[in-house]
């Protein structure tokens, strides 16, 4: 692999905006069977069942939009800084549909807002390397300012991805697409706050780091 080339803020947003409405697309697309089944079937127990589907479905969208608006988005004005516990909160949301248990150990704070995103990036990372489900805790050291995230993914099997390692650690990937835009996005994220990623995979954990540069 070579160095990973800076993208432009377009191909990089386009990227992004794929890579969302790709997570997106399921739960809307059940929602819109459930109301389908509304529409076409009579019996109760349909009815029911499509109704438990568009609840269910609505709840995972929401999740999956907050935690990207956060993880994502420009969440206020340059230099804001963002509430860890609302950070937790949408971790947390977007967890509950996954395969994975989310065991949260930092503390609230005021955090910079790149660093907040970071640590959500990194959550998305830990999640992709337990692909059968496990526990990935999140713990934070040092101060807001100059923190250092650790997370450790635990599960059956864990692995991790094809390039992951590389990638964040500066490199480009074979292809640059929506699949592989995530590791980037993250890497460049650390960029941005002067620090670097470490990913290790010791027997059935995988640990990601990330730390100011030295």
């Amino acid at each position: 692999m070579s160095e990973l080339k800076d993208l432009s803020s377009l191909d990089l947003s386009a990227l992004v905006s794929s890579r969302i409405c790709h997570d997106i697309i399921s739960p809307v697309g059940a929602i819109i069977n459930g109301l389908e089944v509304l529409d076409e079937e009579g019996s109760e127990d349909m009815r029911e069942f499509a109704m438990d589907l568009i609840r269910k479905s609505a709840r995972q969208a929401s999740a999956k939009l907050q935690f990207a608006r956060l993880a994502f988005g420009a969440a206020g004005s340059a230099g804001a800084e963002i509430d860890l516990g609302d950070a937790q909160v949408v971790a947390s949301g977007f967890m509950e549909n996954e395969k994975s248990n989310l065991i949260w150990q930092v503390d609230r704070h005021l955090m910079p807002k790149n660093f907040v995103k970071l640590l959500l990036n990194l959550v998305l990372i830990a999640n992709q390397c337990v692909p059968r489900g496990g526990d990935i805790t999140v713990s934070m050291t040092g101060e807001p300012a100059a923190p250092v995230f650790t997370l450790e993914a635990k599960g059956l099997n864990p692995r991790i991805p094809l390039g992951m390692q590389e990638t964040l650690g500066g490199q480009e990937p074979e292809r640059v697409d929506a699949h592989s835009v995530q590791p980037i996005y993250t890497f460049l994220l650390a960029r941005e706050c002067g620090m670097t990623i470490s990913l290790s995979k010791d027997d059935d954990v995988v640990r990601l780091t990330a730390r100011q540069a030295s």
